[in-house]
């Protein structure tokens, strides 16, 4: 089973056909998953943005990646539940803007400090 980049909003633009930013380089990595429109937001209450991230990110795999797009209050939620079913254990990609490609980082909230 291939892993999976779940992109946690859809690029601005993508709606009318002319995405701001090509985001095909991250597939390297996964089946690319889009999870929410460009156009989503938090409104008032988190509660049905996190039920509904919650039941989308529910497969999510630590060989899995998540592309940080979008809402930065709705990318810090997804990393909240993505934490949380991972067991605080996950993996992001970044883009490098001089390299023009996407670099795979691992998160792991427990790791014990080596001194």
């Amino acid at each position: 089973m291939k892993n999976k980049v779940y992109v946690i909003q859809d690029i601005p633009g993508t709606k009318e056909g002319r995405p701001k930013i090509n985001i095909i380089g991250a597939s390297e990595y996964g089946d690319l998953k889009v999870l929410l429109p460009e156009n989503a937001q938090i409104i008032l209450s988190a509660g049905p943005l996190v039920f509904k991230l919650k039941k989308m990110l529910s497969d999510f795999t630590s060989d899995d990646y998540l592309l940080l797009t979008g809402d930065p209050a709705i990318i810090g939620v997804a990393c909240s539940v993505v934490s949380d079913i991972a067991n605080g254990k996950y993996n992001l990609l970044k883009w490098d803007k001089q390299e023009k490609r996407y670099y795979p980082i691992e998160i792991d909230l427990y790791q014990k400090e080596t001194s």
